[in-house]
């Protein structure tokens, strides 16, 4: 229908829609699009523009208790449309069923269904995401009998057969701004930040919306109804600065808001030596018949999770580490060399360990001696991740000692006492900044801890290779990595209690008539999966509940009249 710029709006304007999504990110785009096929007149509104601009990232900024376990909160997010699908790695992977499930040992961990009410939106969301047929195991998704990805490794206890799918990474304003432009239902409306969300005084619904620019100029819309999906920390934001009527925040009858915050733990860990010759080993990625980049991993056995009380965990086999030269490795040396242009994230690997000149001086000698190597990884990059539309996921380099450290990506306990809240300080649109305090607790680093000695044990079982850690070292390694990137989960947690969460089990704030959240801060629980797909899938799931809901208010309303 039309893409707008808020700026242009007359200050004062009043506009009005029968539904506003807050948000143009994966959520806000797959849920807009979805409801403007119906009959309703949709507006998206998003805060920034086309592309980020230092201006509208600095809305973003705010105050970390610690900066050693959780980067500044303008880091790892995209204040544009399309938002943080700029710069998502593309790894789809779906929630496990275990996920969903009441774990005795794991306090605030279940959610109000289980995995069967997303298991008919997943397959779409994998389309919508650009990641191939919904296809996670070995056998459904790479033809013929692959190789295993280990010889000789196998295991009742721990899975290689799962795999990740990985996107272009599709970045959503992109991908589907023509779908947008031929919408006769959208209405998208760029630089607008919303600041406040108006409760009814007489009523338990959102009246209005408060829109402001950074021109100063400022409208507001009426809709039914409305959903937020600004991302874990912004949805948080925004309901705990809206207090004209609700004193501590929407949703926050309870204290609930803003806390349970959850990212992923993750690191680098331990030695893998392998008994069998370089070449036969997979731990790189494999090609599905329709383009798709996918790759194994380990993981324990849901029953073995049960048994041993931890989270769930996977490990990836992993280059050793780059800062150390002893690994002989010309292509690792070389991103150690270079690793002053390398991503925030990435670099926090690559600097970890010792500097000197004289451990300067060997990497250089490896990048010498090491000069094919060298020059096939850097040819691949270029070709294969730098100039490709659909990238290479990630740095994959063979060690030349056949020695691997394990990389591992792994469910983060809920903790109450982990949270955001709102500071003093306040940006230039006069919002309050956020505080975030994430903290972990001692089963996060027991489920790093056990999953290795499970994984150890495997091996040294079918003899194929050894896997050796210190226990001292699981807690380091997690907090090196500290809050992983930009996974904020669980700061508006789903829940059938309005005592123990903020939304329904239709995403719809407890308590609130026509306020609803696609986001991750609804997620009760973090998963080992990034939580991209899982996120669309639960759009896709809002979009049908509201279509429903509008359908059957609809025959009401023929059959009074």
């Amino acid at each position: 229908m039309a893409i707008l710029d808020g700026r242009t709006i007359e200050n004062g304007g009043k506009l009005d829609c029968e539904v506003c999504i807050v948000g143009g990110g994966a959520a806000g785009i797959t849920l807009a699009l979805e409801m403007a096929r119906t009959s309703k007149s949709v507006i998206l509104l998003e805060a920034g523009d086309w592309k980020p601009s230092p201006q509208t990232q600095e809305l973003y900024e705010g105050e970390v208790e610690n900066e050693t376990l959780h980067s500044p909160p303008q880091f790892y997010r995209q204040r544009c449309f399309g938002g943080s699908t700029r710069i998502w790695s593309g790894r789809c992977v779906p929630f496990d069923p275990i996920d969903f499930e009441r774990r005795d040992f794991i306090p605030h961990s279940d959610w109000p269904f289980g995995r069967e009410e997303l298991d008919p939106f997943y397959p779409r969301a994998n389309r919508i995401c650009e990641a191939g047929k919904y296809a996670f195991r070995v056998a459904e998704a790479l033809p013929g009998a692959p190789p295993e990805m280990i010889p000789g490794f196998v295991s009742d206890r721990v899975q290689t057969d799962g795999l990740e799918r990985f996107s272009r990474p599709t970045n959503f304003a992109k991908r589907y701004r023509a779908a947008i432009e031929k919408s006769r239902r959208l209405r998208v409306i760029l630089n607008s930040n919303c600041t406040n969300l108006a409760v009814k005084p007489d009523s338990q619904e959102i009246d209005h919306l408060t829109v402001k620019t950074l021109e100063r100029g400022s409208f507001t819309i009426k809709a039914r109804p409305v959903a937020l999906a600004t991302g874990g920390l912004e949805v948080t934001r925004l309901l705990l600065a809206s207090r004209d009527v609700h004193r501590e925040g929407i949703g926050n009858g309870c204290g609930l808001l803003g806390r349970y915050y959850m990212c992923h733990i993750a690191g680098t860990l331990g030695q893998l030596e392998l008994n069998v010759p370089r070449s036969r080993d997979f731990h790189g990625y494999e090609l599905s018949p329709d383009g798709i980049y996918c790759r194994r991993r380990f993981q324990l056995a849901p029953e073995v999770q049960r048994s041993l009380g931890i989270g769930n965990l996977i490990a990836r086999m992993h280059h050793p580490k780059i800062a150390d030269p002893s690994h002989l490795t010309g292509p690792l040396s070389t991103l150690y060399l270079a690793r002053h242009l390398l991503p925030r994230e990435f670099s926090k690997r690559v600097n970890d360990g010792e500097h000197s000149a004289r451990g300067w001086a060997r990497h250089a000698r490896n990048v010498l001696s090491d000069p094919l190597h060298t020059a096939r990884f850097l040819s691949h990059w270029l070709l294969k991740r730098t100039l490709a539309s659909r990238k290479f996921p990630s740095v994959i380099v063979t060690p030349r000692l056949n020695r691997y450290t394990l990389d591992f990506h792994s469910e983060q306990m809920p903790n109450p006492a982990s949270c955001v809240r709102l500071s003093d300080q306040r940006d230039r649109l006069g919002m309050p900044q956020l505080h975030i305090d994430w903290r972990y607790v001692p089963l996060d680093i027991q489920t790093v801890r056990d999953s290795f000695r499970v994984i150890a044990e495997e091996f040294e079982r079918t003899k194929v290779g050894r896997l050796t850690f210190d226990d001292a070292e699981v807690e380091a390694a997690i907090v090196r990595e500290g809050a992983y990137g930009g996974h904020h989960i669980g700061t508006t947690r789903m829940s059938e209690n309005p005592s123990q969460g903020v939304v329904d089990r239709n995403c719809r704030v407890h308590g609130l008539g026509n306020l609803y959240i696609a986001s991750s801060s609804v997620f009760p629980t973090s998963s080992q999966a990034n939580p991209t797909l899982t996120i669309v899938a639960l759009a896709l799931r809002l979009a049908k509940h509201l279509q429903n809901e509008a359908r059957v208010k609809k025959e009401l309303l023929v059959v009074s009249g």
